[in-house]
């Protein structure tokens, strides 16, 4: 399957390179001469995980000497929605976490596009011990804002996403 063809499966669901460049504009970063590695999964899981609501997106570790971060989105895009949306929620807690400096790798990733029901008013431990597995919060927040800088929708916007990092 190539990556057209991917393309057209997921719709405003597939954010490769081009679709990310309004997200990585916004955050004065210029994806010229980065590459983009070929869709490391077989063509039966993008084909189920399309059908289940999937959105298939390029993780990107930096650009240049800026490494992707939360820290490095936080302090680009901010916390006060005064100033400008989307922005982070108003909290500090992470600031000195381990997780806040982590990056993606340079590759592709499917997260899910709505929250399970049945994992609602379920506690993380009680979901780990069904065996689920969390995103990490760096793909949570860079696909939170590339899928709004490119179809101008936000994620999840009523809910609550679980991450691995805690």
């Amino acid at each position: 399957m190539t990556k057209t063809d991917v393309r057209k499966l997921f719709g405003k669901n597939y954010i490769g390179l081009a679709e990310l460049k309004p997200f990585l504009e916004n955050l004065g970063l210029d994806i010229s001469g980065i590459l983009e590695s070929d869709i490391n999964f077989s063509d039966t899981d993008i084909i189920r995980a399309a059908k289940e609501g999937y959105i298939l997106i390029y993780g990107i570790e930096r650009i240049n000497d800026k490494r992707i971060t939360l820290r490095l989105l936080r302090d680009i895009l901010g916390i006060n929605p005064d100033l400008s949306e989307p922005c982070f929620y108003n909290q500090d807690w992470y600031m000195h976490e381990d997780f806040i400096d982590i990056t993606l790798n340079n590759q592709w990733y499917l997260i899910k596009k709505e929250v399970y029901e049945n994992s609602r008013a379920v506690m993380p431990m009680d979901l780990i011990d069904r065996g689920v597995k969390f995103p990490p919060a760096i793909l949570c927040a860079y696909v939170f804002f590339a899928y709004y800088f490119l179809n101008s929708e936000y994620l999840w916007y009523h809910d609550f996403i679980w991450c691995q990092d805690v």
